[in-house]
């Protein structure tokens, strides 16, 4: 547990992975946010340093984690103009957890082998309460030399972990759960409309669901939101747009049709453009459910 650890990006996630890795004996040596009150808190609370410049996270940490909320934001932290993570690089390893394409881990990783670097997806299919119990679901891309360097400190984090391949492959497959998952989230929220408006019991039809064709893992966290209009983000309509949209355009990439992803992505980037991004992904159910929508 020599290793200083940083993170980059602490939203819910990035701050709780970090509580899980202070508690089981890291050094955590340094977080950074565009929210700066949010990391001088979480800085605060660990005893560690809130570094205002990328390039003194690098600095002050062996082992450096990226949650950031997309490609756009992953760029501009490793090879934006000025402050970077990878001014002073050499040597480090960056893990990078959000879920963003696979074109842009492949970015990173040659432009942080370029400066003498290593890097490492760490795609994550696990919520909040995983973060800060260290009991994600990690898939793992990249070299696996690298992996193996390191995985004592990723099983640290994880219940289940996995190596997929080589850099960009578990983007790959996270975007193919995020996808499947965004598909039978907005697919629950129609069963149950239309079970609302023929009058039916809903908890009723929640437990036949869940004997039958029709259970699913969504069924068991988002259906009682549905049905209470309770959509506090755990995992908001805003990101499960843009991961239904990496999927697409990896699908398009491989010349594949996948209507039903296509008729998924237009509900949640409906929610986004109707100013409900920041719901709960359980807030597609308001646009099923009659009389809650215009």
């Amino acid at each position: 547990m020599s290793q200083k650890i940083g993170f980059v990006g602490v939203g819910r996630m990035g701050a709780n992975m970090a509580r899980n890795l202070k508690d089981r004996g890291y050094e955590v040596a340094a977080v950074n946010d565009v929210n700066k009150e949010a990391a001088a808190e979480l800085a605060a609370e660990l005893g560690c340093a809130h570094a205002e410049n990328l390039a003194d996270v690098t600095a002050a940490a062996d082992v450096i984690f990226t949650v950031v909320t997309n490609d756009d934001a992953m760029r501009t932290i490793f090879m934006g103009e000025g402050d970077n993570l990878l001014a002073g690089a050499g040597g480090k390893t960056f893990v990078n957890c959000a879920t963003l394409s696979p074109g842009i881990q492949q970015e990173v990783a040659a432009a942080a082998e370029a400066a003498g670097a290593g890097a490492l997806e760490g795609c994550m299919a696990s919520s909040i309460p995983q973060a800060r119990e260290g009991k994600l679901f990690l898939m793992i891309g990249g070299k696996e030399e690298l992996f193996g360097q390191h995985k004592a400190l990723l099983d640290d984090m994880s219940v289940n972990l996995k190596y997929i391949g080589e850099i960009g492959r578990a983007a790959q497959v996270k975007a193919l759960v995020n996808m499947v998952m965004n598909i039978n989230t907005a697919g629950l929220a129609e069963g149950l409309g239309l079970a609302d408006a023929l009058g039916l019991d809903l908890e009723m039809v929640c437990e036949v669901f869940s004997q039958t064709g029709a259970n699913s893992r969504v069924l068991e966290t988002d259906a009682e939101d549905m049905i209470a209009r309770d959509h506090e983000a755990w995992f908001s309509a805003e990101h499960a747009a843009k991961d239904s949209g990496i999927a697409a355009d990896i699908a398009k990439g491989a010349g594949v049709s996948l209507p039903l992803n296509d008729a998924t992505y237009a509900q949640f980037s409906k929610m986004v453009t109707d100013g409900k991004g920041d719901l709960d992904k359980s807030g597609v159910a308001e646009l099923t459910f009659k009389g809650r929508h215009p």
